[in-house]
């Protein structure tokens, strides 16, 4: 069981990447499904299947303070890592479908959150040539939240784009090993609806 300060993580917003985890929030992971072929050029460096269970803790919740949750999650994707170029830097790419179920530790009350679709896709990698990496992801699909009783109570379909800053533990182009810094910002905002899934959330355990 992980322990997050979600002061400090933006509620449903979990990017998770196979090689490069950028630790941070609820899995606003994202609808549809992807086909890539590789180019002729780009050399495998891993891909498979995964089926993965967590369970995270998350204080002051949505700003509310005391609002502990937890936030069991259940996800199952398959994933592919390539390298471009001369560089030999190594993108990524996560499609996955998750269920998650969050829960007021206080009162048991709870909601669903499903997402499923690109979760992850490595635009592009820039060596800064000072021991990181910029990496600009991609995420794409449609995530729904759900009431205790199996009502929609929000919805978002649509994509993103978000750069990060990761240490590469001085192995470029060996990604297994990458550390994630700093969170440097949104570059394409949602294209989809912008449901408020904080609001949604909280007027369902009435702490509206």
């Amino acid at each position: 069981m992980i322990d997050v300060d979600a002061g400090e993580t933006d509620l449903l917003t979990r990017r998770q990447h196979r090689t490069r985890t950028a630790a941070a929030v609820l899995g606003v992971l994202l609808a549809g499904s992807l086909a890539v072929a590789a180019p002729a050029s780009a050399r495998p460096l891993e891909r498979g299947h995964f089926h993965d269970e967590d369970t995270l803790v998350f204080h002051d919740l949505c700003g509310v303070e005391g609002l502990t949750v937890t936030d069991e999650i259940t996800a199952d994707g398959s994933f592919n890592t390539v390298a471009h170029g001369p560089d030999g830097l190594y993108d990524g790419l996560e499609v996955s479908r998750r269920d998650q179920i969050i829960t007021d530790v206080a009162t048991g009350a709870w909601v669903r959150v499903t997402n499923s679709g690109i979760s992850s896709k490595d635009l592009q990698v820039i060596d800064n040539g000072d021991g990181t990496l910029t990496i600009t992801n991609f995420g794409a699909g449609n995530t729904v939240m759900y009431d205790s009783d199996g009502n929609v109570i929000a919805h978002d379909p649509g994509m993103t784009r978000v750069q990060i800053l990761v240490d590469d533990a001085g192995t470029p182009t060996d990604p297994s090993d990458d550390q994630f810094l700093e969170f440097l910002g949104v570059v394409l905002g949602s294209t989809g609806l912008n449901a408020d899934f904080c609001a949604a959330n909280l007027a369902a355990w009435g702490l509206d």
